[in-house]
């Protein structure tokens, strides 16, 4: 009787070990990369790292039927985590790359593209809440509109700003 249950964790495992091994060929490289840069060019520790993020994902059967670049922006986010996870133990600095700073660079004006596609009263809350780091309270008095307003304003602008980067291509 139990051997059905072991049959069905072996192949569960099987499965995952493919999964995992078909993840390794398709993002291991350039994710291999991107984390040397954050490792200080530690091969050890960017091995470690690339191995567990790609094993998690490859493990995770909700990440099956992602899409390529979702899973990416997954795997580059986890990467960072163990990086930084790693760093707080260890009681060292993550490396900050070049290419980091691109990334950082081209996703504000992915997102400065996206606000100006939202309307004036959305875009209006978000910018003075996120990008001005103002309270709920000084938003609406500053925007002249009660504070539920800008609640509710908020809450519907930040979600057509996810649905526009999602059309572009954006995870998030």
């Amino acid at each position: 009787m139990l051997t059905h249950v072991d049959d069905r964790f072996e192949s569960a495992d099987a499965e995952a070990e493919h999964r995992t091994a078909s993840l390794h060929r398709e993002f291991g490289g350039p994710l291999r990369r991107h984390v040397r840069g954050l490792t200080g060019n530690d091969l050890r520790w960017t091995e470690d790292v690339v191995r567990e993020a790609i094993g998690k994902a490859g493990r995770d059967p909700a990440r099956r039927h992602w899409e390529p670049g979702l899973l990416w922006a997954w795997l580059v986010t986890e990467a960072r985590r163990l990086v930084r996870d790693g760093c707080r133990r260890d009681g060292v600095h993550a490396q900050e790359t070049a290419a980091d700073g691109a990334d950082r660079a081209l996703s504000a004006i992915v997102v400065s593209a996206a606000l100006r596609d939202l309307s004036e009263e959305h875009r209006e809350v978000i910018e003075q809440t996120y990008l001005r780091g103002r309270t709920i309270s000084e938003a609406a008095e500053i925007l002249g509109i009660p504070p539920g307003t800008v609640k509710s304003r908020l809450y519907y602008g930040i979600k057509a700003l996810r649905a526009l980067l999602a059309d572009k291509g954006v995870a998030g």
